[in-house]
């Protein structure tokens, strides 16, 4: 298996959550892995994105050249588009449809909205109400996550393995609250 894959969002928004939850899976399962991530002025709501390659084979750069990105899982609509030059042809983008206004001229959501559905294969999704309907509001990324589980080479049950080991120091309640955030990405069509 081999994956590039781009993860975008905005600071806070739990996208370095979704690269160390994939790489535990990766590490887990004797894959390769190689991150390069870029944190904008993430306290500041700042764009931050890391470039995630994960392989059976030996990974030799960090970085996911233009046109080859099998994804681009984002948690902020236009943070998506911003990496576009990525995608491969085939390529997947699956992100949440809630806006994090962080700038004065944020363009309108349906504008944004069809620029990714220009995008063959795309799964865009209000990840916020169904993360909030779980009881799991800080938990938007995982929903998202499990949405793209099916496109990643990954079973739920190596993701839900991850999440446990990377959360169960911090309790049992954040443990299943990212469980069931997982399941409702998963069951998103």
């Amino acid at each position: 298996m081999k994956k590039d894959i781009i993860l975008a969002g905005v600071g806070g928004q739990g996208i370095l959550t979704i690269a160390t939850i994939l790489g535990t899976a990766a590490i887990k399962r004797g894959m390769n892995l190689k991150q390069a991530e870029v944190h904008g002025m993430s306290q500041r709501g700042g764009d931050v994105q890391s470039h995630l390659r994960l392989s059976d084979d030996p990974i030799w750069s960090d970085l996911i050249p233009y046109g080859s990105a099998d994804m681009i899982l984002s948690v902020e609509p236009l943070e998506a588009l911003r990496y576009l030059p990525y995608l491969k042809e085939d390529g997947w983008i699956i992100s949440n449809s809630t806006p994090f206004k962080n700038i004065p001229n944020y363009p309108p959501e349906e504008e944004i909205y069809r620029e990714i559905k220009k995008i063959p294969n795309y799964v865009l999704f209000d990840a916020d109400t169904l993360a909030n309907a779980q009881k799991a509001n800080r938990s938007m990324n995982i929903v998202v996550l499990g949405a793209a589980i099916t496109h990643l080479g990954f079973s739920q049950e190596e993701i839900e393995e991850a999440i446990k080991a990377i959360f169960a120091p911090k309790g049992e309640a954040i443990v299943e609250a990212n469980l069931r955030a997982l399941l409702a990405g998963i069951e998103t069509k």
